[in-house]
């Protein structure tokens, strides 16, 4: 496969979250179809659920790749899970169909779209869609947030937001946990900085309210894949923030030998 001769443009990136956004939405709308009825989940070999929803969701995402950049190669998640695992190269896209799928389950809301291109081991656009919440954010140099209807087009630019992450207030951080997953570990973390207050949420909306900056701190020591935070580290660090391992180094993506596995991380908005 022949590598990318140098990096992308601003513009580029810009472009491409832009046209992440537009396959999100009409993604959206095939998962809402099916959330609005009975939500059956299986699970998969690693003991994770998956439902018709991920499926649906997945196979629009792909069709909509193939068209727009056939020469990307693609890792998604249900495809990895069946084994379709193709040589990524340095640019790649990382596709999470539906993240959070016992929020889904649970039915409150807090599940998303997220679709990320990844360049030199690094998230540089991506787009992270609630389509339950009707509440978009995408970034590739610039980060920006909107109201979005699931199956529409994406709104035009003067309803856009843009986003940025904050620095902490002086009475400490506000710090994002899981709603589905906690551990020691994240608790010694927390202990050990100056917390003013703790919310909860799901999925990857934990990296798009730092980036907001409607929080300064996500930690998260229990497993995750890289196409469950690679979009939402994307807009977080076009808003400013970053995603550092617990020692202060940058995730590294496209870890194809370690099965995309991710290792423990801290998600920050302008405090690191």
């Amino acid at each position: 496969m022949a590598e990318p001769a140098s990096p992308l443009t601003d513009a580029e990136r810009d472009a491409f979250a832009r046209a992440f956004a537009n396959m999100a939405l009409s993604t959206g709308q095939a998962i809402l179809e099916v959330y609005a009825g009975a939500c059956a989940a299986r699970q998969k070999a690693d003991a994770s659920p998956v439902t018709e929803a991920d499926e649906r969701a997945e196979t629009v995402i792909l069709t909509q790749l193939a068209a727009a950049f056939p020469q990307l190669p693609v890792i998604a998640e249900e495809s990895v899970a069946h084994g379709v695992v193709p040589a990524c190269g340095s640019r790649f896209i990382l596709v999470d169909p539906l993240d959070g799928t016992r929020e889904f389950l649970a039915h409150n809301g807090e599940f998303t779209v997220n679709i990320a291109l990844i360049d030199r081991g690094a998230p540089i656009a991506g787009v992270v869609y609630a389509p339950a919440l009707d509440r978009l954010w995408f970034g590739g140099a610039n980060a920006w947030t909107c109201a979005a209807t699931p199956g529409a087009a994406l709104p035009p630019a003067g309803d856009w937001r843009r986003i940025s992450a904050r620095a902490p207030e002086p009475d400490g951080l506000v710090a994002l946990c899981s709603r589905s997953h906690g551990d020691a570990s994240t608790e010694e973390f927390l202990a050990g900085h100056k917390i003013a207050r703790r919310v909860n949420a799901g999925s990857s909306l934990k990296f798009c309210l730092i980036a907001e900056g409607e929080a300064d701190v996500y930690p998260r020591f229990g497993p995750t894949m890289e196409w469950d935070i690679a979009a939402g580290e994307a807009v977080l660090r076009a808003a400013g923030g970053r995603v550092l391992t617990p020692a202060g180094e940058p995730l590294r993506y496209g870890k194809a030998d370690e099965g995309f596995r991710n290792g423990a991380f801290v998600a920050w908005g302008r405090v690191a």
